[in-house]
């Protein structure tokens, strides 16, 4: 850095939004040491050992980082590994409570139209045929016993047969 004597300050120009200086610099003195070395420091003499040492930790380094690589990569397939087990279970689990509550279902279903169809058949039992020839009767009963047994066998699950009977138009 230059010292005072060096640096000549000089105004120029003097107004309300500020000031204008002139800075003139004295030329450097021919005897002055300049601040930076000229020539780059020498380097010293490396050794074969010292270049072997150096080589064979890098080498180390490359191994170590390698390692650390591989290490990481397994524990991510292992990770993948447990989640795709986990998601497979789960799917396990859904599907066998969906299938047994169908299952359920499908069973409360089939007990109620085969008690409905008993209480059906009971009741046609005990009415009295107004036909009076025998065959005729027997004929309409069976007749009527057809019919509500198609009507319980189209049946979705879930479905009561009052709706299965609006939709018929009965």
């Amino acid at each position: 850095m230059a010292t005072s004597e060096e640096i000549l300050v000089k105004e120029l120009d003097k107004r309300a939004s500020g000031q204008a200086f002139e800075v003139i610099l004295a030329a450097p003195a021919p005897d002055a040491k300049p601040e930076f070395p000229l020539t780059p420091p020498k380097k010293k003499d490396v050794s074969l050992e010292e270049i072997q040492r150096k080589l064979d930790a890098a080498e180390e380094r490359r191994k170590n980082h390698e390692a650390e690589v591989l290490r990481h990569l397994a524990e991510k397939r292992e990770h993948e590994k447990e989640v795709l087990q986990k998601a497979m279970e789960e799917n396990n689990n859904f599907s066998k409570m969906a299938e047994e509550k169908l299952n359920q279902k499908m069973e409360a279903n089939k007990e109620n139209r085969t008690a409905l169809m008993a209480a059906m058949n009971e009741k046609f039992k005990e009415k009295v045929c107004v036909y009076p020839n025998l065959q005729n009767c027997i004929l309409f009963t069976r007749l009527l016993g057809i019919y509500f047994y198609s009507c319980f066998i189209g049946q979705e699950v879930g479905r009561g047969a009052k709706e299965q009977g609006n939709q018929r138009g009965i």
